[in-house]
């Protein structure tokens, strides 16, 4: 028995390709979002398949609102109802110096990391409100430690975009909560994604990792099974909460 559809975006690599087999694995069909590889997106719908569960692969620019409406009305269209959102398509930028910033550097990170998250929260709730006549369900937002340590000469434009990840969580668990509606978010550390890749820095994450009280680096996996537990029905007393997992840096 399928839990519903989640939508997974920015699903075709790091952590929300290790997300979207982890839901699938729990459970849910799945609509795996991308930007613009398709082969990899592909990969992720045949591990998901393989697994017993349902899955396409949709490509949209989250940061674009046309894009939103259409990666829901063809999720729904294809997988049924949607009962579960991962919003986890996300930009670092590159690292740089504030005063090395350029105002359209600002703005892209701004867009896809903020916007895109409330505007696909939004579709979210109003397919699942029980006040519109939906049957609740569960969002979680990818954020990170950025907003708590500031990420001061790396990408403080990130750090600032993830703070409003996190008051946008809490305001809108606190919104919806009564109405059947769960929204989380998890935090995470050190990554080895290909994130730091873009960023500029391809050996961040190994450079780094003596200076995390874990002494290495987390696995995509590994953030993946917290998105997993706070979209199960374990956490069905967590709303509003941001949850960690930065192996204690």
């Amino acid at each position: 028995m399928t839990r519903g559809l989640c939508i997974v975006t920015g699903a075709s690599r790091g952590i929300g390709a290790a997300t979207a087999i982890a839901t699938a694995k729990a459970g849910w069909d799945v609509a795996v979002n991308y930007v613009a590889n398709r082969a990899a997106a592909n990969q992720v719908v045949n591990e998901i398949r393989e697994c017993g569960r349902k899955a396409i692969a949709i490509q949209a620019d989250v940061a674009q609102e046309v894009n939103v409406m259409r990666l829901f009305k063809q999720a729904e269209d294809e997988l049924g109802a949607v009962t579960a959102l991962v919003n986890n398509a996300g930009t670092t930028g590159k690292i740089t110096r504030v005063e090395d910033m350029s105002g359209e550097a600002m703005k892209s990170v701004l867009e896809l990391n903020v916007l895109a998250t409330m505007i696909c929260s939004r579709e979210a709730v109003r397919r699942m409100s029980t006040k519109r006549g939906g049957d609740g369900g569960v969002i979680v937002n990818v954020s990170s430690i950025a907003p708590r340590i500031g990420s001061a000469n790396e990408f403080v434009h990130y750090a600032a975009s993830k703070g409003a990840v996190d008051v946008w969580t809490v305001g809108l668990a606190r919104e919806v909560a009564a109405e059947g509606i769960r929204v989380n978010a998890v935090a995470p550390g050190m990554i080895n994604t290909e994130l730091h890749a873009a960023a500029g820095d391809p050996e961040r994450a190994h450079r780094n990792a003596p200076s995390i009280p874990m002494g290495r680096a987390a696995e995509p996996e590994e953030v993946a099974s917290a998105i997993v537990w706070l979209l199960g029905d374990e956490a069905a007393y967590c709303a509003g909460a941001i949850l960690e997992v930065s192996g204690g840096r």
